[in-house]
């Protein structure tokens, strides 16, 4: 509502209370958007961790077994020996080739 009697002063001041009331709706709607987007990810990532749990435990038992199975024909000490060394030869090659990735893009140079 425009008063004819009002100052400059007075509408300046009125506009820059609008304009904080604004900027206040605004920030109050972008955090309501982004609670809500993590609350729809949030029942996601409870299910990614209990995925991920139940996989480590089965690369566990599967480790354990083949160990066991390794044990009849080299002893329990060189079965342990074994698993252990061929997985750290499997990780250690994942973690090269994931360096490999990390690497920048190499630049031909400019004729």
């Amino acid at each position: 509502m425009i008063d004819d009697d009002a100052s400059i002063g007075t509408l300046v001041g009125r506009l820059v209370e609008d304009a904080r009331g604004l900027a206040g709706a605004e920030i109050a709607l972008v955090k309501a958007r982004a609670g809500e987007r993590i609350g729809a990810y949030k029942n996601a990532i409870v299910f990614f961790a209990i995925a991920g749990v139940l996989s480590l435990a089965t690369l566990i038992a599967l480790l354990v077994g083949l160990i066991l199975s390794l044990a009849t024909l080299v002893g329990p000490g060189l079965a342990t020996l074994i698993v252990v060394v061929a997985m750290l030869a499997i990780a250690g090659a994942l973690a090269v080739v994931g360096k490999g990735k990390l690497a920048p893009p190499k630049l031909d140079p400019l004729p």
